[in-house]
């Protein structure tokens, strides 16, 4: 008899509203996470440690640890104090290099992990990749999905607002990284999970047109869901492509050639309309959404440009070129066109200038 259906992974829950963290107890004690009330709470600087203080009374058993930052090292530290302390889940309460570091910590323990995101500055707070730097500079590691997620909206109401905005430019990123797929399974016959490519795709547009801003809970709301989404459009997949295309190898080169320059959402919508206009330029096709991408990112007040981030044109050059070997093996429009230095310099002036309004 053949399969009917497939089963997907996914959130036992996702709940975004106000108030939520005051039902983070509740659902740790949900035996499905944690039987005893063994819970172990890793937090990192800013608004973490105010919300482990406000669960501590509603669990039984459970202990705060500090996150040192997004780095291998201090995820395996972490790892090392869950296993000694036979922990029954973890619960990563922060920004996404708190949620990234603890995943991964998670995994390695081989116990489930409770995401409560405290901004929303990108996709990593529900997806099965953590973003850690380590002795080499800055790498993706596959780790195991979260098995729930809570965003409460007035602790992201609190988050500077630069970190939640970034979250749009990530969301947007999908475009790019869904038509590179395509793209490549014209070109190479990769296989192409449509199931995977249409939640990615519609968590962007769900995103793109919205009228509001971040100050609304209706559109925070829609850009959570949209992160989780896209986090999810991942874990159907197995790998990242639904959510990271030659966007995503533009900005993990700028965060290997010119670290500190900006962060992951940021530089992942320029490198998204970046992408578009190669598209435009030599391939006559994507205008359109180049438009509505850039259009976007001007009306929330991100950056659209490589000098909106300190960037020069030589050094975003740079950045594109050194692209592919970020992701060797991953076919996108930068591989495609396989441009050499002269032409990639001749793009991004045309970029620039054709945008720089």
């Amino acid at each position: 008899m053949p399969l009917l259906t497939r089963m997907l992974n996914a959130p036992l829950s996702i709940d975004v509203r106000r108030g939520a963290v005051a039902e983070l107890g509740e659902l740790l004690a949900d035996g499905r996470i944690a039987t005893e009330g063994r819970v172990a709470i890793a937090v990192g600087p800013g608004q973490g440690d105010q919300i482990a203080e406000h669960v501590r009374p509603s669990l039984a058993a459970c202990e705060v640890f500090q996150v040192a930052g997004a780095t291998v090292d201090a995820a395996v530290d972490l790892a090392a104090k869950l296993r000694g302390g036979s922990y029954e889940a973890v619960v990563g309460i922060g920004g996404g290099r708190t949620i990234d570091a603890t995943k991964y910590a998670a995994t390695l323990s081989g116990i489930p992990m409770v995401s409560v995101a405290t901004n929303l500055s990108h996709d990593g707070i529900c997806s099965p990749v953590a973003s850690l730097v380590h002795d080499k500079g800055k790498g993706s590691f596959g780790v195991v999905m979260p098995l729930a997620m809570v965003v409460d909206l007035d602790y992201v109401h609190a988050a500077p607002e630069r970190l939640v905005r970034a979250g749009i430019g990530d969301v947007l990123s999908n475009f790019s990284a869904v038509d590179d797929w395509l793209l490549a399974s014209a070109e190479c016959g990769e296989r192409v999970d449509r199931m995977a490519l249409t939640v990615a795709r519609t968590a962007a547009e769900a995103l793109l047109h919205q009228p509001e801003t971040i100050r609304s809970d209706r559109f925070l709301t829609v850009l959570a869901e949209s992160l989780v989404l896209s986090g999810m459009a991942m874990a159907f997949a197995g790998d990242s492509r639904p959510a990271s295309g030659g966007d995503h190898e533009i900005l993990h080169a700028v965060d290997q050639l010119f670290p500190g320059t900006a962060n992951h959402g940021e530089l992942a919508g320029i490198g998204a309309a970046f992408c578009y206009h190669l598209r435009a330029l030599h391939l006559g096709e994507g205008t359109e959404r180049l438009t509505e991408i850039l259009a976007c990112l001007d009306r929330h007040d991100l950056p659209r440009l490589p000098g909106d981030v300190g960037l020069t044109v030589e050094q975003f050059t740079e950045a594109v070129q050194y692209a592919p070997r970020t992701r060797p093996g991953r076919y996108t429009i930068l591989e495609h066109l396989g441009l050499d230095a002269d032409e990639t310099r001749k793009a991004v002036e045309d970029y620039v200038q054709a945008h720089g309004g």
